[in-house]
């Protein structure tokens, strides 16, 4: 790499970072999630805005250097470095997830809040009342599209509610441990039927033996990776803390935390388990899992390591989310709004039942149901994945990708304004308002 190329790196980042600090900026101003700045950042920068307006100005910024190092290589892996610690710091500061006070509540969210609109979506499409063929992609596989419209209306986005968890400094909180808790257990249920409908579209029948072998492969894989991770791995890496020839822990402290992360990330990587499960328990048993014995032992490095993300890595990734949109290959409003309105309904209902029947009330019901349906990243992933595939076609990718923007921005700027107001998020836990946070930053380990 030369010279030269090393500069025009250094100058995209300089652009990029530049651009998504300042739009987040904009957007806290107008009282809305930052991480929704950072994403109209990157539309901005995108092939959409600036590659339309300015296509040199563009290939100059993203384009590819004489020894062909693509620039976008370079940023995808720092989108990467940014997903994989914004899932870290969320680990590490989620209190009681799936902690037993949790677990009657968590269960009915994951039993009736999930799968009612899921099968409900489903059911649908199997009576003939929904247009799947609108929805298509060049796979021909309705089969699939139904399955993917299914994930769309009951997924829930780990990254973005973490980041605004993490803006509206509310990680330590038992309703985050809620939503995280249940949303971690959802996205496994829903990955899976993601790569029943992948290989229902690249397969002629899902009753070939090679088939079904791979996915029950990939799904079991990812339920042992999980429970190993919440169970046994903190108890290793408590034991791990204290070997007399860690040096590694003594020496640098931050060196080692980031290291945990990786390897956790890497072993996931070899056993194809995606990597938002692997840094979110990386950062969980790193401080102890559980009982979160290790959190105040490992307070400073995290605390380096977080304000070096959300200053640099953090950002880029949700500018990147929205880089990444194509929104020119086709938006049908008539699409978007049907889909974004009833997606929403049916979300809201389900979980605003499944909270009811957990025995919340009032405004903690409500507070449940619209966290909920933030789509975000894992929305986003979703309909990139299944666009590839071939599952959807171009306008019904551009609905997914918007409705996960916006149902994201819904959910933001709602607990903004719960909070701005004083108003507890759980009537069960009074003191957790904004009001409790300087509290909590003074004196962590008193929360659990």
């Amino acid at each position: 790499m030369s010279v030269n190329e090393i500069g025009l790196i250094l100058s995209t980042l300089v652009v990029f970072l530049a651009a998504v600090h300042g739009l987040a900026y904009l957007f806290e101003r107008l009282r809305q999630p930052r991480l929704i700045g950072e994403i109209f950042a990157g539309i901005l920068l995108g092939p959409f805005v600036l590659g339309h307006l300015s296509p040199s100005a563009s290939a100059y910024l993203f384009g590819t250097g004489t020894s062909g190092v693509s620039i976008n290589v370079v940023l995808h892996f720092v989108y990467w470095l940014g997903l994989l610690l914004l899932m870290f710091i969320s680990g590490s500061e989620t209190r009681r997830l799936l902690a037993v006070e949790n677990r009657r509540e968590i269960a009915w969210i994951i039993g009736v809040g999930t799968p009612l609109p899921f099968f409900f979506v489903l059911g649908l499409g199997l009576a003939d009342f929904l247009p799947l063929r609108a929805l298509v992609g060049t796979s021909g596989q309705e089969t699939s599209a139904l399955l993917v419209l299914a994930i769309a209306v009951a997924v829930t986005s780990i990254p973005v509610i973490s980041r605004i968890f993490y803006d509206l400094k509310i990680l330590h909180t038992r309703f985050a441990s809620l939503i995280l808790g249940s949303a971690v257990l959802e996205d496994i249920i829903l990955w899976g039927v993601l790569a029943i409908a992948t290989a229902l579209a690249t397969s002629a029948t899902l009753a070939q033996q090679h088939v079904v072998s791979n996915i029950t492969a990939h799904v079991t894989t990812t339920v042992v990776y999980m429970a190993l991770g919440l169970t046994v791995a903190p108890s290793l890496l408590k034991w791990l803390h204290n070997c007399r020839w860690n040096f590694l822990v003594k020496t640098s402290p931050v060196g080692y935390t980031i290291i945990v992360m990786l390897v956790y990330a890497a072993l996931a990587a070899a056993l194809n388990v995606t990597l938002v499960f692997a840094a979110f328990l990386a950062g969980f048993g790193l401080v102890g899992g559980m009982d979160g014995s290790q959190r105040h032992r490992f307070a400073e490095p995290l605390d380096s390591i977080g304000k070096v993300a959300v200053a640099f890595f953090i950002p880029i990734y949700f500018g990147m989310v929205g880089y990444k949109l194509v929104l020119g290959a086709g938006l049908s409003f008539s699409m978007l709004g049907i889909f974004l309105l009833g997606s929403t309904v049916v979300c809201l209902v389900s979980v605003g039942l499944a909270a009811r029947l957990a025995g919340f009330r009032g405004f903690d019901v409500i507070n449940l149901a619209v966290v909920t349906n933030a789509r975000g990243g894992p929305g986003i992933v979703l309909a990139t994945v299944a666009y590839e595939s071939g599952i959807i076609n171009a306008v019904f990718y551009t609905t997914l990708v918007l409705t996960a923007v916006l149902t994201s921005q819904a959910a933001g700027a709602w607990l903004r304004f719960v909070l701005s107001k004083g108003w507890p998020l759980l009537s069960t836990n009074p003191t957790e308002t904004w009001a409790s946070t300087k509290e909590t930053e003074e004196a962590p380990q008193q929360v659990l």
